[in-house]
């Protein structure tokens, strides 16, 4: 194995807290709960870890999350 790699959520100025809440629970199969909290950690440090998995598994899930406009990254865990 690689080792596991992190999709990660970055704050910006033009999505919606409902908007990134409802991509978290589409794309990364979060719940409600769960997207909530890390929409606020996002908007509350920045960045938030959203998603772990295989390099490959994340960079589909990168993205599908660009695609909705929602700033993300790629980072080894």
């Amino acid at each position: 194995k690689r080792g596991q790699h992190c999709v990660i959520v970055h704050n910006d100025n033009h999505n919606t807290f409902d908007h990134v809440v409802d991509c978290l629970m589409n794309v990364c199969g979060h719940g409600y709960l769960q997207s909530v909290q890390c929409a606020t950690i996002t908007h509350m440090s920045s960045k938030c870890a959203v998603y772990t998995d295989s390099y490959d598994e994340c960079i589909l899930v990168q993205r599908e999350l660009q695609s909705l406009d929602i700033t993300v990254s790629i980072e080894k865990c």
